[in-house]
C-alpha cells in the first residue's frame, strides 16, 4: 500500500510540475524550487544542482545533509560518488589510446586482452564494449547474444575496457585518469580510495523517508572504470563544457562518442528506445537533442545533461538512493524537463 501511495503521490507531483511548463518559461528557478520545496514530494531531495549556459551559473542551489547522523548541511564543493558517469570517463581514456593509434576500436578485444579463454574473444570488438552491445555476462561464460545485435548495459564492459587501457598505455586507470583531471583542472575529482575520502559526504539508502548512511562504499581497483570517479557539480559542469566544446577529444573522436551506434531504452530518458553512443545517451525531447548519462548506487544517484545547441549542461547530484526503484531519480528527471523547457534553450 505505501508503494502505491508513493508512486500516486510521484504522479500527482509530476503532473503539478508539467502545469507549470504553461507558465513563463524565464521562471525556471522558481519552478525548480517549488519542485524540491514541495511538500507532497515522495521523497525529500538531498543534494545539489548546478545548472549552467555559456559557462555562467543559471542556477545553483544546495538541499540537505552531509550525513544524516550529524545533520551538518551539504556545501556545493561537496564531493560525491558519480558512480556510472564514471563511463563516460572511462570511454574518453580509451578513445585517448585511440588518438594514439595504440587501439583500433574494430578489433577483436583478444588483441588487447589474450588471457580471455572464451572463443567469443575474437568476436567481441572494442567497438562492442564501448556501446555495451558485447553480450558478455561472465568472461568464464558463452555470451548472451550475437556481438553488435543487442544492446545490454552493465559495469563488465567498462572493466574489461580499463585493462585494454591499463594493456595499451602501460599504466594504471587510476594514473591516467588522475593526469587528466590534472590537466583539466578538475581539482576535486579523484578516483576513489577508501584511505582519502577528502570532502566525499555519506551517501544514504532511503526506505520509507529513513535515511541509513552507507558506511562502506563497493568500490574497488577493478570496477574503478565503471563506477569508481569521485567529483563536485562544479567540476562535473567543467567536464561537460570542456568535452563538448572539443577541449578533451579530437573531432573524430568525439563524433564516435556522441554519435547513436546502437538503440537502448531507460525510464530517466524515456518510455522509448533513444540512442546510445559511447557510454553517452543521445536523446531527443520533443525537437531538443541532448546527450546525458545516469549514475546510482552505494546511496548517490546523479544525473548529468548537456544540451550542445544551448551551451546547457545540468548537473544534478544526490546523497541518497531511493530503495523504491519507481523513485530513482526521481527530481532529477523533473528537473531535466524544467529546463528543457525553459528560455535557456534555444529551439529551432
Amino acid at each position: 500500500m505505501k508503494s502505491v501511495l508513493r508512486i500516486f503521490c510521484a504522479a500527482a507531483l509530476l503532473f503539478s510540475a508539467s502545469s507549470l511548463y504553461g507558465q513563463d518559461k524565464k521562471d525556471y528557478a522558481r519552478r525548480i524550487d517549488s519542485l524540491i520545496q514541495s511538500p507532497n514530494s515522495p521523497r525529500p531531495f538531498n543534494g545539489v544542482i548546478l545548472i549552467t549556459q555559456n559557462g555562467k551559473t543559471k542556477y545553483s542551489k544546495v538541499y540537505g545533509f552531509e550525513d544524516s547522523r550529524t545533520k551538518v548541511p551539504l556545501k556545493m564543493d561537496d564531493q560525491f560518488e558519480i558512480m556510472s558517469n564514471t563511463k563516460p570517463i572511462t570511454a574518453v581514456l580509451l578513445l585517448k589510446q585511440y588518438e594514439k593509434g595504440k587501439v583500433d576500436l574494430q578489433a577483436p578485444i583478444k588483441k588487447y586482452l589474450p588471457s580471455l579463454t572464451q572463443s567469443w574473444a575474437d568476436s567481441v570488438t572494442v567497438h562492442h564494449l564501448l556501446n555495451h552491445t558485447h553480450g558478455i555476462v561472465d568472461v568464464e561464460k558463452p555470451l548472451l547474444f550475437k556481438p553488435g545485435t543487442e544492446f545490454k548495459y552493465g559495469n563488465l564492459s567498462n572493466i574489461l575496457l580499463g585493462k585494454i587501457i591499463e594493456k595499451t598505455s602501460g599504466r594504471s586507470y587510476i594514473q591516467l585518469a588522475t593526469d587528466l583531471f590534472k590537466e583539466l583542472h578538475l581539482k576535486n575529482t579523484f578516483c576513489y580510495s577508501k584511505d582519502n575520502r577528502r570532502n566525499l559526504v555519506f551517501g544514504h539508502m532511503n526506505k520509507d523517508n529513513h535515511f541509513t548512511p552507507v558506511e562502506n562504499s563497493f568500490i574497488n581497483d577493478e570496477n574503478m572504470p565503471a563506477d569508481g570517479v569521485i567529483s563536485t557539480a562544479e567540476d562535473m559542469t567543467l567536464w561537460n563544457s570542456l568535452l563538448h566544446q572539443g577541449k578533451i577529444l579530437n573531432s573524430k573522436s568525439y563524433k564516435l562518442m556522441t554519435t547513436s551506434s546502437m538503440l537502448s531504452q531507460h525510464d530517466v530518458f524515456g518510455k522509448e528506445k533513444s540512442g546510445y553512443g559511447y557510454n553517452m545517451r543521445i536523446v531527443k525531447y520533443k525537437s531538443i537533442s541532448y546527450l546525458g548519462h545516469t549514475g546510482l548506487g552505494d546511496g548517490f544517484a546523479s544525473l548529468m545533461v548537456y544540451v550542445p545547441g544551448s551551451d546547457v549542461s545540468i548537473v544534478v547530484m544526490e546523497n541518497q538512493m531511493s530503495e523504491d526503484s519507481h523513485l530513482y531519480y526521481y527530481q532529477e528527471a523533473l528537473i531535466r524537463d524544467i529546463v528543457l523547457e525553459s528560455n535557456l534553450i534555444r529551439r529551432k
